[in-house]
């Protein structure tokens, strides 16, 4: 890899001084088909989310984060810091050429770990539609233990799951579940990096489909994945088990006494699934992953960090999937001006300290979804609370208009409005150049 030797060896010889058990522990945990509607804390009426609502109440809930529509695009954005276009090759695939946040948090003295869902090494359908491109493995990609789903191969990531495990390779879990089988292997990476800066990646296979019964229910144990049961009636049900799980990593640090040194993050990674309906405030709303509008991009966020975030606060702020790079990285230690990597984010780990300073924060997203998958077609915008443009000139008011079913005319907005829109164009211009 052309990069990997000159950066790391940039950030050993700048930051080695810096290294210590000062630096946060920092877990990063997303849930997969996940979109903010599906949460109470967001106004669902009926999905109970106990941990994640202790989150909240101990930290702060952000009310506009945006993702990418769809996972591999998001999960690629998240990693690297860039924007799609740069260097998104297809879906299923991560660049092998590409820093992570994984290789740089290394370089700054991080014991590093992913659990969960990979999907990034590509198979072979998925390297035909971008020329034989290979993706990339875990352990090139900056991870020092890993336990995960669909590395090179796939089988089942509920359960009866066949994962991938740094130490003991490939293993079918005979009657076990995937997702507690992931936690198994957090705790003990805690539990042997107490004394030392950890971060974790968790990629959570929980909520996507197939939807299938958890543990605990009367079905589990006799359910048989082969049969392919998907049935969108069980996602509450999937959604309660990842909060329990959510609560166990919560709880596991608090049992090791480093919480109040342990950065926690929780976000969704797209929308939820098309055939999840959500009741909202009285009002059904249609997860709408792979979409460009706002039920295919908008996502719960949640930190946590007794003593450093405010409890109970709210954040109204845009963030962008580019922006936790650059945030991590500040997290770490790192010098936020030095140029050894590029990110187009915009680092939110001021807000979190309670820093705010208005160039901290983001007016507008940028989003160019070119999916190279299934039937959906690119597209390229910038928004932010009240107002999308696309670069075909299409403006919505997504306040009034979720699904993006009635484009307005310019000219027919208030002289406020046109500015921003004004704005927004000048961002597409300089994207393109």
């Amino acid at each position: 890899m052309r990069y990997t030797f000159l950066i790391l060896s940039f950030f050993f010889l700048n930051f080695q001084g810096v290294f210590s058990q000062e630096q946060p522990n920092i877990i990063l945990i997303m849930a997969d088909d996940l979109g903010y509607e599906a949460l109470a804390a967001y106004g669902n009426d009926y999905n109970q989310t106990p941990h994640l609502d202790r989150m909240i109440s101990g930290g702060m809930k952000f009310e506009n984060t945006h993702s990418m529509p769809l996972c591999t695009p998001s999960r690629v954005q998240l990693m690297t810091g860039k924007y799609n276009f740069r260097n998104y090759l297809g879906f299923g695939i991560l660049d092998p050429n590409e820093t992570t946040f994984g290789h740089l948090l290394k370089a700054q003295g991080y014991t590093t770990c992913i659990v969960g869902k990979w999907q990034l090494y590509g198979n072979e359908m998925q390297r035909k539609l971008v020329g034989g491109q290979v993706g990339t493995l875990p352990h090139d990609a900056g991870f020092d233990h890993y336990r995960l789903w669909q590395v090179a191969d796939r089988g089942s990531r509920y359960k009866d799951p066949l994962l991938d495990t740094k130490e003991t390779g490939v293993e079918l879990f005979d009657g076990k579940y995937g997702p507690d089988l992931f936690v198994d292997y957090l705790d003990t990476f805690f539990e042997k990096n107490t004394d030392k800066p950890f971060f974790a990646y968790f990629p959570m296979v929980l909520t996507h489909d197939p939807f299938e019964p958890t543990p605990g229910s009367t079905a589990f144990s006799s359910y048989d994945p082969e049969t392919r049961l998907n049935d969108p009636e069980l996602f509450p049900d999937m959604l309660k088990h990842m909060d329990h799980l959510v609560g166990r990593i919560m709880d596991k640090i608090t049992d090791l006494g480093i919480a109040e040194n342990t950065l926690i993050l929780f976000i969704g990674d797209n929308g939820t699934d098309r055939d999840v309906t959500s009741s909202v405030k009285g009002v059904l709303l249609q997860g709408n992953k792979g979409y460009t509008n706002d039920l295919g991009t908008h996502v719960p966020m949640i930190a946590y960090w007794p003593g450093k975030i405010k409890a109970g606060s709210i954040n109204q702020n845009l963030i962008d999937f580019t922006d936790f790079v650059p945030t991590l990285m500040e997290a770490s230690g790192a010098d936020s001006k030095n140029d050894s990597f590029f990110s187009d984010g915009i680092s939110f780990y001021p807000q979190l300290i309670g820093n705010e300073n208005p160039k901290n924060k983001r007016e507008w997203i940028f989003c160019h979804y070119a999916p190279n998958w299934g039937k959906f077609e690119p597209r390229t915008f910038v928004h932010n609370t009240d107002l999308k443009l696309y670069k075909n000139g299409e403006i919505y008011q997504l306040k009034e208009d979720l699904y993006e079913k009635k484009p307005v005319n310019k000219s027919d907005l208030d002289k406020k409005s046109q500015k921003v829109i004004k704005g927004f164009e000048k961002v597409l211009k300089n994207m393109d150049s």
